[in-house]
């Protein structure tokens, strides 16, 4: 009796242990099994991962090679260093490890040689006329036996280096800085770090919409980061194509200004693609308050709103500096006018089919057809040209009827020279609008936007 009691005894302890074992038995299984799962998914995570860094390094490097053609291009593919010179632009790309010391703006690239050479260029897209401000930024090709000096910050994405250096002017900002910048990065889809030099914070404030589009990361001042960052390769100055232009068969090859158009468009939230989509015929007047000013502004309103346009008036103010607002205010348009200078550049948010009108003064007709007549032309929207007569400028009443600056404003240029011609032309000069003969203009601007075949 005594052996069954303690049989049972024993057979209760050991079902009461195991009943006890049995959540640790499952967690430990369970451990066990998560632990494989992880591990199985490290493994096949890894691979993957490797694959997707592989990929990684080929879209970049693809991308990179992009940015040179013809021989620069077989130099790129050999030694992984090579720079594009153009009339207007000049870009070094370099798809080798690169370190960037931001205490004096120097680019530190790997020669593969026992050779040391260097070189320096000012990261502006228009080279011909360089600003004073724009610093330039130093390339050592270093030979194998030199350190250059040691990384502080590793980045996994190519440096795109460039100057911010000349801002405050709406046509220089978008044709030197942000139309190179998309041409240079709008390919590597966000996965580049711009490094702005000359920083000014007033431009990446005014642009970080279209900034932030182009990378995926805030812009490195580098007067702010006094230390070296390493980057996997690099691209030092921009590409540019021309005043305001973009030519889908230079390189990088693919963009033009259509497919630029949709970028803003997407970017800045504009409203109308075509002028047809405007209910109403608008039409946004630049007024100007220093030169080249309408000296009878308020009779050219009157005019135009008895031809038919709802007027909007727009002075130098807050809101033309808010390039978010202030291109919704034009895409919102049907029509813009205003006399030769930086604010015609606006065109560009225009709809398509839309109409731009420049009047252009004595002495601008090279410059107004050439940066803006152009520009229009190439994205679709209408332009008409104003050209006023002698009676209509203010230069007859101060030069004299009968002057060369009047009669021949083209001899001005060759006799005294570009700087003294653009003072007297660009900051001397203003107009009385001939009311009569610009009516004539404004009727066919409202007949081309109300007669649009997509409306």
């Amino acid at each position: 009796m005594e052996k069954d009691r303690k049989k049972k005894l024993a057979f209760r302890l050991n079902t009461f242990i195991l009943l006890l074992s049995l959540p640790l038995l499952c967690f430990g299984l369970d451990f066990l099994f998560r632990q494989r799962i992880s591990f199985d998914q490290h493994f096949s995570g890894g691979g993957t991962a490797v694959k997707k860094t592989g990929d990684e390094k080929e879209f970049i490097k693809f991308h990179l090679s992009r940015l040179v053609r013809g021989e620069d291009r077989r130099k790129l593919d050999d030694t992984g260093f090579a720079c594009d010179t153009a009339v207007h632009s000049v870009h070094c790309v370099s798809t080798k490890p690169v370190r960037i010391d931001t205490r004096n703006m120097t680019v530190y690239v790997p020669s593969g040689a026992d050779v040391q050479h260097e070189m320096s260029i000012r990261p502006y897209a228009r080279q011909e006329d360089l600003p004073k401000p724009i610093s330039p930024v130093r390339m050592i090709m270093y030979r194998n036996s030199t350190d250059p000096p040691p990384c502080e910050f590793h980045h996994g994405l190519p440096a795109v280096v460039f100057s911010s250096g000349s801002t405050g002017n709406v046509f220089h900002e978008l044709n030197e800085i942000i139309i190179p910048l998309y041409i240079t990065t709008k390919q590597f889809g966000g996965r580049v770090l711009l490094v702005v030099e000359d920083y000014k914070p007033s431009f990446v404030a005014k642009y970080r919409a279209i900034i932030a589009r182009l990378s995926s990361h805030d812009p490195i001042n580098p007067a702010a980061n006094d230390t070296v960052h390493c980057f996997p390769s690099t691209v030092v100055g921009l590409k540019y194509h021309d005043n305001l232009a973009l030519n889908a068969s230079d390189i990088p090859g693919g963009y033009g200004m259509s497919t630029f158009r949709t970028f803003l468009r997407a970017t800045l939230g504009l409203r109308y693609t075509h002028v047809s989509q405007i209910p109403m015929p608008r039409l946004v007047l630049l007024s100007r308050t220093g030169t080249r000013r309408f000296l009878n502004e308020d009779e050219m309103i009157d005019m135009i709103k008895d031809a038919g346009f709802q007027v909007i008036v727009v002075r130098r103010s807050k809101l033309a500096s808010n390039i978010e607002k202030f291109s919704r205010l034009i895409n919102l348009c049907s029509v813009l006018l205003g006399a030769h200078g930086a604010g015609l550049t606006n065109e560009i948010f225009l709809p398509t089919g839309a109409v731009m009108i420049q009047v252009e003064l004595l002495g601008t007709e090279w410059a107004s057809n050439t940066y803006y007549g152009d520009t229009a032309r190439a994205m679709g929207v209408r332009y008409l040209r104003y050209r006023i007569d002698r009676d209509e400028s203010s230069l007859a009443k101060l030069y004299g009827r009968n002057s060369s600056v009047v009669t021949d404003p083209g001899s001005v240029f060759i006799h005294r020279g570009h700087i003294p011609a653009r003072i007297i032309f660009l900051d001397q000069q203003n107009v009385r609008i001939n009311l009569g003969r610009f009516r004539e203009t404004i009727v066919e601007a409202l007949s081309i936007v109300t007669d649009s075949p997509a409306r």
